[in-house]
């Protein structure tokens, strides 16, 4: 496994996704439980590192609340939430942007045509990297919809590090090229 860079936004998909290593003698999809696995190890490697960089207004910390469990429990992906929840104000102010809402979307989304159907539930993470001076990456586990943007999001300067490629290209292929 990869290292990360020393901040990173992370897609609420990779906890969610690191929480399925408690179910993987269910999942016979080899690249999915690879893609369980790179996930669990990246949750955990953002997690000793507090390496997770996150909006000032708390739309990242939303999301997570509502699709983890904030006990930190039973999984890693509810493990990262406990840890998010305790440490989000103790961070560097530079690990937490502003973000600015304009209509469905923000200010500090960038404008591409290849962007212009963008998840608007996902935008926040891409704003958040994008008004970060630094531009850290994103990190995407199963939301195969990243696959077709991460061009034009390379193109504006925002890198998708994607945890699942195997497993993203082979759905976006299937949903998009058929």
């Amino acid at each position: 496994m990869a290292k990360f860079p020393t901040k990173c936004v992370v897609d609420t998909n990779v906890p969610i996704t690191a929480n399925k290593v408690r179910d993987l003698n269910d999942i016979t999809d080899l690249s999915l439980i690879e893609c369980i696995e790179n996930c669990v190890e990246a949750i955990r490697q953002v997690s000793n590192n507090k390496s997770f960089v996150m909006d000032e207004g708390n739309e990242i910390y939303d999301e997570y609340r509502h699709k983890l469990n904030l006990q930190g429990q039973p999984g890693v992906g509810d493990m990262f939430l406990k840890l998010v929840h305790d440490f989000r104000w103790q961070l560097p102010q530079d690990y937490r942007v502003k973000i600015t809402k304009q209509g469905d979307s923000y200010k500090e989304f960038p404008m591409h045509e290849g962007l212009k159907d963008f998840d608007l539930s996902d935008r926040k993470f891409v704003a958040v990297a994008n008004a970060h001076p630094q531009k850290p990456p994103i990190l995407q586990a199963t939301d195969s919809k990243w696959w077709g943007w991460k061009d034009a999001l390379k193109e504006k300067g925002i890198n998708v590090e994607f945890l699942c490629p195997d497993y993203c290209r082979e759905k976006y292929l299937k949903k998009f090229n058929e």
